[in-house]
């Protein structure tokens, strides 16, 4: 197994200013080829740490991906340390100048003197074309270890991976097997609780599982070879069958399988939102197969009392659900009602009847934001179990189920 590192460059990356998503998408991008990243660092626009980081890299690596520094201002300094580290001189490399001039002169102005900057490179390196900028990338080799330096710009970092730099670790490296992951998206349920019950599964060699927690979902992953999928499918499934109660989606986030359902019966869903202050049809309409799903949408003040002056909080948004049904004219209504402390309630109203729960926080979260979530979520997955014909009332982990009712329609029209 080749051992492959990268380096992120900059101090807008390294405090914050801007998310390294470059890094994130390597990783991705690169495990899905079979070559997996062991390790990632962050620094700043300091030659000092640029020289320690690349040496200990250099060191401690056979591949090395930099992104970022190739600039043609004063602070750009990967060109210049790589090749202080290597032991080379900076020269200047004729047919990236002539690639620069052209660029310049195609939008009819003068190249800049600072980008002249950009075609001097370590010397015996080799340039890796930017079929869409003005920084070339380059590679070269420091003490046992292969460079690829890159730009930092998404979309030309992102282009010369795919075009240049993959198909170059291919062809040195022709006996690395692609990785694949397929994802469980799960809700309702503690990271711990779903160790629990999957830790005891005997994976075969080459199998790993993994864990991503983000409210308010779990990703359960399982990385294993591209071309077995057999032993993935056989795995999934034994792994479903033990967490199938909180599992939202497969391969794909919630909202997208929730859109996905949503066109295929072919609904029409109206909302009514007290708890969630509109948090609820944003998330829903943030997908455009339910945003085209979607009518009318109301989102009532903590002092409008509805109900028509009924004093248990389940019985009042059972009512609303009924009025937005009717009012809206769809086939689906979901309402979450007022919260009191800890406490909401959520409801679907169909044409078949009404599914109503209360339910308590087990904890305080620290902000409005993310209680909104959970309860927009538990509406958007009562949802999905109604058009999956699944049980719309589960156990949450994180929640204490204080009521559930069902209303069928029935009852409704008596």
């Amino acid at each position: 197994m080749i051992k492959i590192a990268m380096l992120s460059t900059g101090e807008e990356v390294l405090h914050g200013d801007i998310l390294d998503t470059n890094a994130a998408w390597l990783s991705e991008r690169f495990f899905a080829e079979g070559f997996s990243l062991v390790k990632r660092s962050t620094v700043g626009d300091s030659l000092i740490s640029l020289r320690e980081e690349l040496t200990m890299l250099a060191l401690n690596n056979d591949v090395v991906i930099v992104n970022g520094g190739l600039g043609p201002t004063t602070d750009d300094l990967s060109a210049s340390v790589a090749a202080e580290v290597a032991g080379k001189e900076l020269v200047l490399f004729p047919e990236w100048l002539k690639e620069l001039e052209s660029f310049f002169e195609s939008r009819g102005v003068k190249m800049p003197e600072s980008n002249l900057k950009q075609a001097m490179l370590p010397d015996e390196s080799t340039i890796i074309p930017n079929p869409i900028g003005t920084a070339c990338g380059f590679k070269m080799q420091i003490h046992d270890s292969w460079f690829y330096f890159t730009p930092g710009v998404p979309r030309e970092f992102k282009r010369m991976v795919d075009e240049q730099i993959l198909p170059d670790l291919k062809k040195q490296h022709p006996d690395m097997a692609g990785q694949a992951c397929s994802k469980l998206y799960t809700f309702g349920s503690s990271e711990s609780s779903l160790s629990d019950l999957l830790d005891p599964i005997e994976l075969p060699d080459g199998y790993v599982l993994g864990y991503r927690s983000y409210l308010p979902f779990i990703e359960v992953k399982l990385f294993g070879p591209q071309e077995d999928l057999d032993t993935r499918m056989r795995l999934l499934k034994i792994i479903h069958d033990l967490i199938g109660q909180h599992v939202v989606s497969v391969d794909e986030p919630m909202l997208d399988n929730l859109g996905h359902l949503v066109s295929s019966r072919s609904i029409t869903i109206a909302t009514a939102e007290q708890s969630t202050q509109g948090w609820l049809a944003n998330w829903l309409q943030s997908n455009e197969q339910v945003e085209e799903a979607c009518g009318h949408g109301w989102v009532l003040g903590k002092r409008v009392d509805v109900g028509s002056g009924e004093k248990d909080m389940l019985a009042a948004t059972l009512a609303l659900g009924g009025a937005t049904l009717e009012k809206c004219a769809t086939d689906v209504a979901l309402v979450t009602g007022k919260q009191t402390e800890q406490t909401f309630t959520v409801v679907l109203a169909t044409q078949e009847g009404e599914w109503g729960q209360t339910l308590t926080f087990n904890r305080k979260y620290s902000s409005r934001e993310a209680e909104k979530k959970i309860i927009g979520t538990v509406a958007g997955d009562m949802l999905r179990r109604y058009l999956d014909k699944k049980p719309i009332f589960v156990k949450y982990s994180a929640l204490k189920t204080e009521k559930e009712i069902y209303v069928p329609q029935s009852m409704i029209s008596k």
